[in-house]
């Protein structure tokens, strides 16, 4: 007795699973019980790069979801509707739901397992953050047991991919980005990668799987990578640091709230994240007992999200095999609170800071004096030399509160030797 799926969508991600799951020779046995049994797509015309026959493939994707021959959904078609409706429509009807569909998960997550739950079905998602990346259920299982303190990746491949570039070539951020839509690597709408938006969903994720509650993602602060210059790219260098975007999830204690944020860092070149190079993604979750684990791979493509989307599949075909009425607590989500999350003045980091200021005597030491009003504590303060007339000068403090570094740089913006304050970023 086969497992029959239903598939919607067959772009990228929809072809590579399908394309793996017809060519089982050398996997795991249990995928020779899995019968595509309908997939869904916009056009019946279109060439593609697989062979279906006419009677499954679909452009009627709600008669998938209400099929009651199907046993498991898969939603590859992204976007937030109809997938949404798609899916909270599959769970109502008993199916189990296989999703990559990060913004949808981040948006509507609390709706979408409630209804899994109140159905006694699962939701997978792996596919949804890294790609082929492990992540999701080492959260849900092998690291369950531990008490995750920080949860920091390189998430999105997009920015991580400029961001090489700038810091390899000396090249400024337009140029980059405008190179990587002709190469296919940027969206010729970038403003979700670039802004952040695509690295706050998928750490709104991560996070809601590592400290055990829901996640509102307006609560996610998103910094993303327009303002960062080749200026400052190369300034941390020389300071011994490369710049990353990186998606944040800390708590210090258990008891205390969480905090959770996407913004271009300094990160160490010493530290587990600053070689990760390219559209590669890496996660580097922290936890007591275990310590350190990193996991790393490719963030997106047909092969490696097809992987990740198939064992969940499988996973699923691994519970209908056993036909247990009773729910795996390690596949369920199981928690209905949301994270108090703390709010970014609360915020304990580092930061870089560079200042272009009208070169006259003192105005080094009136910025330290604008800092120390604050408590704000420097670790180093430079002048680099100057654009035009104008002398540049960088800062980078030790650890302080993010609410009174910002009440110091408010007091030094009317200081009448500063022009003006071109960057700051945080140091991890």
């Amino acid at each position: 007795m086969g497992v029959k799926l239903g598939i919607l969508g067959l772009g990228t991600v929809g072809t590579g699973t399908v394309q793996l799951l017809q060519d089982s020779a050398g996997r795991h046995p249990l995928l020779q019980e899995i019968e595509i049994y309908r997939v869904g797509v916009r056009s019946l015309d279109k060439p593609r790069a697989v062979e279906l026959s006419t009677e499954v493939l679909t452009t009627d994707l709600e008669s998938i979801v209400n099929d009651p021959a199907v046993d498991i959904v898969v939603e590859v078609m992204g976007g937030l509707e109809p997938a949404r409706s798609l899916i909270l429509k599959a769970l109502s009807n008993g199916k189990h739901v296989v999703t990559a569909n990060k913004a949808a998960i981040a948006r509507f997550g609390a709706e979408i397992f409630t209804t899994a739950n109140q159905a006694g079905v699962y939701v997978m998602l792996e596919a949804a953050v890294g790609g082929g990346i492990p992540v999701i259920q080492p959260l849900k299982q092998s690291l369950s047991v531990n008490r995750i303190h920080t949860i920091t990746g390189i998430v999105n491949g997009t920015t991580n991919y400029i961001l090489t570039r700038m810091q390899t070539e000396g090249s400024n951020f337009n140029d980059v980005l405008a190179d990587a839509q002709r190469l296919g690597y940027a969206e010729a709408d970038p403003t979700a990668d670039v802004d952040g938006l695509d690295a706050a969903d998928k750490i709104a994720i991560l996070a809601s799987l590592g400290f055990g509650g829901r996640i509102n993602l307006q609560d996610v602060y998103t910094e993303g990578i327009r303002q960062v210059s080749k200026t400052d790219i190369a300034y941390a260098e020389k300071l011994g640091f490369v710049i990353k975007l990186l998606a944040i999830a800390k708590r210090d204690t258990p008891a205390s709230p969480l905090s959770v944020r996407v913004h271009p860092t300094l990160v160490p070149q010493a530290h587990p994240l600053a070689s990760i190079n390219g559209v590669y993604n890496a996660i580097l979750v922290e936890g007591e007992p275990v310590g350190q684990v990193m996991f790393f791979g490719p963030g997106a493509g047909a092969g490696a999200t097809a992987s990740a989307v198939t064992s969940d599949i499988l996973n699923l075909v691994a519970v209908l095999k056993t036909n247990t009425a009773v729910a795996n607590p390690l596949l369920a989500c199981a928690h209905q609170e949301y994270c108090q999350i703390a709010p970014m003045a609360e915020l304990i980091t580092r930061f870089y800071a560079r200042f272009l200021t009208n070169d006259q005597p003192g105005v080094i030491g009136k910025l330290g004096t604008c800092f120390g009003n604050y408590g704000v504590s420097l670790e180093s303060i430079v002048q680099t030399g100057f654009q035009g007339k104008l002398a540049e000068i960088v800062v980078v403090t030790h650890d302080v509160r993010e609410g009174n570094f910002r009440q110091a740089l408010a007091e030094i913006r009317d200081l009448s030797a500063i022009e003006s304050i071109p960057s700051l970023l945080r140091v991890l």
